[in-house]
């Protein structure tokens, strides 16, 4: 029996379906990473270097070493795994799980396993040695007492952190960091002569020099004192810094943006569809600076004629350069309060690629044919160069479509008819959007406004009007289109998709439904139509906003994946994001795959396959949570810092969360929220319900569900872990709710179950 015989492969080498895209991207082509996890999968055990190079018909020393370098990578990134042997071996083929780490305060972490299974708990002494957003392979060794699968962590692929920011401390001699992240509880110690000349409590960068192990404490030196405590703008600072987020420009960077000015050079225009004349415009919120989109529509025969024209970052952001790499690196713009982090440097976002009103522009456009019934019939892409006619606001948008004023109009006299159109149009697809069943939360965002010395005056509501629909409305279609563009074409892309909830969280959901006399349909797999449904059926009722929290928390979040399994929240089958290539890696993604097919080129001659795509979709899914979690960090600072002199003071609030260690409300018209503590509730036994969204107390049956209103007075503001404690002010709030005898032997009931 022969070598190939038992390695299971069949006579002669497998071709390789990505050849031609790995010759375009190395002088020296290698075999591609598919190949490699095709031929190591086809094998009945694992195969070691010589096999590896005779499957895959190797020959010379510069091929081989470039197997090598990729089995290397392979193996870091977690695809392979290399036993004492020194054989290579696909991971869930040794049993064993590869994620990414989620530290917890307490000290515990989970594993986020790349396979979507359920995740793995890590007690606090596998933790000793991770950081938070590490990469490793874990081994299940079993299940613990809520049935939860437990594992021992096998080998760490990839460190996530490198640099961390926090208060320097020195007692009684001993210097250490506390992480301003509460994801990573590990103090960080800081050897002699390695304090950067700190003071005590000061926020520091330290630059990790020994990462933890079992047996030993992260070690590192302090890089950058930032400064005392409680300075201004001090909390975006820390933001930035405790979640990574790059925002100095790599010499690389400068030097290739150098020569770029903000006028579009004259090569750049030819071989495009000339739009100058086209009056279109961008509509954007007061404080936007970076313009991703402009829109025009005009009525046709048998519907309308929309024009999506995006700005053409791909033409300035080309592959394998050092700008693309720190664009990858970035993944998305971060927004703060009053300060962006930009994915492209400011030359390019605000300048060049910025559709500013009244200079050429390149751009991709997407036209859209349109039914009147706002059914799409046909798209189409083109390179394009535009002139954007004016640079309009949602507020003077929604003046001069919704409230007729007379002066707004007049002053946009000329665009006022294509301004027509466009709400015409979009009266249409919110028509089709309702038909389709797509789920449409009420949502309430907010936003700070400062006075001076950057202190908060007051947080505001953000009120979302016809013109903030209108644009999500045309940028939704025009995603649409991208992505039906591209499966169309075969091309491996990344699409946003959004799965459907998981049947514990819908089974759940239907319990509590069905205690408010709401039913939703759709058994084990409701659509998003069921949804709507619900979401109709409770417009109007008290505990409207009860119903429209817990609906939107059974659904998982929305990513970023090569593998098309929908957006469920829309309602579409095919979505990809296109729109704002500026601010997000994935739409540059897109807009390369088209770019492609525009030029007449084969899929399979892309730069990228789908294994690329999944690692750019686990990446940028990374890095939009990473600015999530900053911007929150930032946001939570404030709104601590906003409320440090109200200590003792009384307001009304609306609970929004229940968890068994008490209750968390908002409090109307300042948009803060905080804790009551259970111990704080009143003298009772407290149980919480998870399918009910209760708190009940044993002896009393007082409720406490999401969505009362209660009054609750400040008692305790912590900048440091951002929390701000509250207690019930029993002299100003409802006498609570009492439940029925039914009520309450259901719920004994579901305590003896434990």
């Amino acid at each position: 029996m022969t070598d190939k015989k038992k390695t299971g492969s069949r006579s002669g080498h497998k071709k390789d379906p990505h050849a031609q895209r790995e010759a375009s991207r190395y002088d020296q082509p290698i075999a591609s990473r598919e190949l490699i996890l095709e031929v190591i999968a086809e094998a009945d055990r694992p195969l070691n270097m010589d096999e590896l190079r005779e499957l895959l018909g190797i020959r010379g020393d510069d091929a081989e070493e470039a197997l090598r370098r990729r089995l290397k990578a392979m193996t870091r990134d977690g695809q392979l795994i290399r036993n004492r042997r020194k054989c290579f071996a696909l991971a869930d083929r040794l049993d064993l799980v590869q994620g990414r780490v989620i530290g917890h305060q307490d000290g515990f972490g989970f594993l986020v396993a790349d396979d979507g299974g359920d995740d793995v708990l890590l007690s606090a002494r596998q933790m000793r040695a991770l950081f938070h957003g590490d990469r490793v392979l874990v081994r299940i060794t079993g299940l613990d007492r809520r049935g939860r699968r437990e594992g021992d962590v096998v080998e760490v692929l990839k460190r996530n952190t490198h640099t961390v920011v926090g208060r320097f401390f020195n007692e009684r001699g001993v210097q250490f960091v506390s992480p301003d992240n509460k994801r990573l509880p590990l103090d960080i110690a800081i050897p002699g002569g390695e304090d950067g000349g700190a003071a005590d409590g000061q926020i520091v960068s330290v630059e990790i020099i020994e990462q933890p192990s079992r047996r030993s404490p992260p070690v590192g030196r302090v890089v950058e004192v930032l400064g005392d405590h409680m300075a201004p703008g001090m909390e975006i600072d820390i933001a930035i810094r405790s979640h990574s987020v790059p925002q100095a420009w790599p010499p690389a960077v400068e030097t290739e943006i150098s020569g770029l000015d903000e006028q579009v050079p004259a090569a750049a225009k030819r071989g495009r569809e000339d739009l100058r004349d086209v009056p279109l415009v961008t509509i954007d919120g007061e404080d936007a600076r970076d313009f991703d989109d402009a829109v025009y529509c005009e009525r046709t025969q048998g519907g309308w004629r929309l024009l999506v024209a995006i700005a053409d970052v791909s033409h300035y952001v080309k592959p394998g350069t050092a700008l693309d790499s720190e664009a990858h690196e970035r993944g998305n713009s971060v927004y703060f309060p009053e300060r962006v982090i930009p994915m492209l440097p400011e030359v390019l976002s605000n300048g060049l690629c910025s559709l500013n009103p009244e200079v050429d522009r390149l751009c991709m456009v997407c036209e859209i044919i349109f039914k009147r019934d706002g059914s799409m019939v046909r798209s189409r892409f083109f390179n394009g160069l535009m002139r954007s006619h004016a640079r309009l606001t949602y507020s003077e948008v929604a003046a001069i479509l919704v409230d007729g004023d007379a002066k707004a109009r007049k002053r946009r006299a000329a665009l006022v008819p294509h301004l027509e159109e466009l709400h015409s149009l979009y009266t249409a697809l919110r028509r089709g959007r309702s038909k389709r069943g797509a789920i449409d939360f009420d949502t309430r965002e907010t936003r700070i406004v400062f006075g001076k010395d950057r202190k908060i005056e007051r947080i505001v509501p953000v009120v979302r009007n016809d013109a903030h629909k209108l644009i999500e409305e045309f940028m939704i279609a025009a995603n649409v289109a991208a992505a039906r563009f591209l499966k169309r074409h075969k091309m491996p892309t990344l699409y946003r998709v959004h799965a459907t909830p998981a049947d514990e969280k819908i089974t759940d959901l239907q319990e509590f439904l069905n205690e408010l006399g709401l039913g939703l349909r759709g058994g084990r797999k409701p659509s998003a139509r069921d949804y709507a449904a619900v979401i109709e059926q409770a417009r109007g009722r008290p505990d409207e906003h009860l119903i429209n929290t817990v609906l939107l928390r059974s659904m998982p979040r929305a990513e970023y994946s090569p593998d098309n399994i929908g957006h469920f929240g829309l309602a579409h089958e095919d979505y990809a994001h296109f729109t704002s290539p500026i601010r997000r890696y994935p739409d540059l993604l897109v807009h390369r795959g088209i770019r492609h097919l525009l030029a007449d080129k084969r899929p399979d001659s892309f730069s990228y396959g789908h294994a690329d795509m999944q690692a750019f979709g686990e990446h940028c899914s990374a890095t939009e949570r990473r600015a999530d979690d900053a911007t929150r960090d930032a946001v939570d600072w404030l709104k601590c810092e906003f409320m440090l002199d109200k200590i003792g003071e009384t307001y009304a609030g609306i609970i929004t969360g229940t968890t068994s260690f008490g209750i968390f409300v908002e409090l109307q018209d300042i948009y803060v929220e905080g804790l009551v503590h259970v111990t704080a509730l009143g003298n009772d036994y407290y149980h919480y319900d998870p399918t009910r969204h209760w708190l009940i107390g044993e002896r009393t049956n007082r409720i406490f569900r999401l969505g009362d209103s209660v009054a609750v007075k400040v008692v305790q503001v912590n900048l440091d872990d951002r929390k701000i404690d509250f207690e019930l002010n029993e002299k100003k709030a409802p006498a609570g709710k009492k439940q029925n005898k039914r009520g309450r032997k259901t719920s004994k009931r579901r305590r003896s179950r434990g």
